[in-house]
């Protein structure tokens, strides 16, 4: 089984399938409710948080015959079409490959011409912060005076680089990172649908190293019942998880974190030694320190911020972490995570990523 079998099998195909962003569908539900549909949307926010699979929901909404003018029904030929990816008048274009002026000279062209078989010709650009200066004002012109049977969705990750014109015409809806408890949830979901026996605390490991991008969630968890599924169907347990994709327990994390407090450079480093000579991996570990000192600077500049982090530790780490934090002042921790993130910078690029990690703890117990 791919790993990327498991987020398009089980993209969502109604609104209310959809994990987290109910601020965004309720704003779209109710807009399709009342018949307010815009001719120009933007979908901004992280990649793997559902801006394409929205935008294809809104696609079918908008087009669909069925009885419900809200929810698509999924069974007439609008609706199957999208689904099967066989959508005449649902157009999806990636602008990371597909940028310049030619490009969208064609998609006016053909935002022109009436709908095949739908009530609407519906344009997803995909990464549209990567469209050319002279193919946004291009793309501009048409956003000015759409044809009344066109509907525009902008989806990017990068809003900042989209011009302040484009903006100024878009109906914007901002994506955010999707909790743990929802990709918890869906996770759940796809496990029981495949016939998956797999511990809950492996799925939230899962949830936990996806970051709020339930795509990479899916991914993952894809990768896993891959490496996982055998003749006997053993479970699925939080140890099979962290071999195959290579996570590094947060608890090592921990301990780390303690050399550095006080300050022991010759353990810290011969920590890292064992660590690489145990064939872990240093950038996932460095990422797994970001991540950890993080916490500890939320929990530095007031207990009270603990709450933001609690569903991602234990009752017994997140005492640790409270305990750690006072070892350390806020501005100590950000120096730490600021030379982290430079350390993470020059490993992924390095001949050498040890050394770099070892230089990194050397500047830490120095400061």
């Amino acid at each position: 089984m791919s790993h990327l079998v498991i987020y398009r099998k089980y993209r969502p195909q109604r609104f209310s399938e959809v994990s987290g962003q109910e601020h965004v569908i309720q704003t779209l539900t109710n807009a399709l409710k009342e018949g307010k549909i815009a001719h120009a949307y933007l979908f901004a926010g992280p990649r793997g948080t559902g801006k394409t699979t929205i935008a294809r929901l809104l696609a079918k909404a908008i087009n669909c015959t069925g009885d419900n003018n809200i929810e698509p029904c999924n069974k007439c030929l609008s609706c199957t079409e999208i689904s099967n990816n066989r959508a005449i008048d649902l157009i999806e274009i990636d602008a990371a490959s597909n940028r310049g002026i030619d490009e969208i000279r064609e998609i006016r062209e053909r935002a022109r011409f009436t709908p095949t078989q739908s009530k609407y010709k519906v344009f997803v650009i995909d990464e549209a912060h990567q469209l050319t200066k002279e193919a946004f004002n291009a793309l501009l012109k048409t956003l000015e005076e759409p044809p009344a049977h066109a509907i525009f969705i902008l989806a990017t990750t990068e809003p900042h680089k989209m011009l302040p014109t484009i903006l100024s015409r878009v109906q914007r809806f901002d994506f955010r990172k999707l909790s743990l408890p929802d990709i918890i949830k869906k996770l759940k979901t796809v496990a029981k649908k495949e016939k998956i026996d797999i511990e809950e605390k492996a799925l939230r490991v899962i949830a936990l190293n996806a970051e709020g991008y339930m795509r990479d969630a899916e991914s993952m968890l894809g990768q896993v019942i891959a490496f996982s599924t055998t003749k006997d169907k053993k479970k699925i347990t939080i140890e099979n998880v962290k071999e195959i994709l290579g996570i590094v327990d947060i608890n090592l994390a921990i301990k780390f974190i303690d050399l550095l407090a006080e300050k022991k450079t010759k353990e810290a480093i011969l920590f890292i030694d064992k660590f690489v000579s145990q064939g872990y991996d240093l950038v996932q570990f460095v990422q797994s320190l970001i991540n950890y000192s993080r916490k500890l600077l939320l929990i530095s500049i007031n207990k009270d911020l603990s709450k933001l982090i609690k569903e991602e530790l234990s009752s017994e780490q997140l005492n640790t972490a409270k305990k750690q934090s006072e070892k350390f002042s806020s501005q100590q921790i950000s120096q730490i995570i600021e030379i982290l993130i430079n350390c993470l910078y020059k490993i992924k690029r390095s001949s050498f990523p040890q050394i770099e990690l070892e230089l990194a703890i050397v500047d830490i117990n120095e400061k």
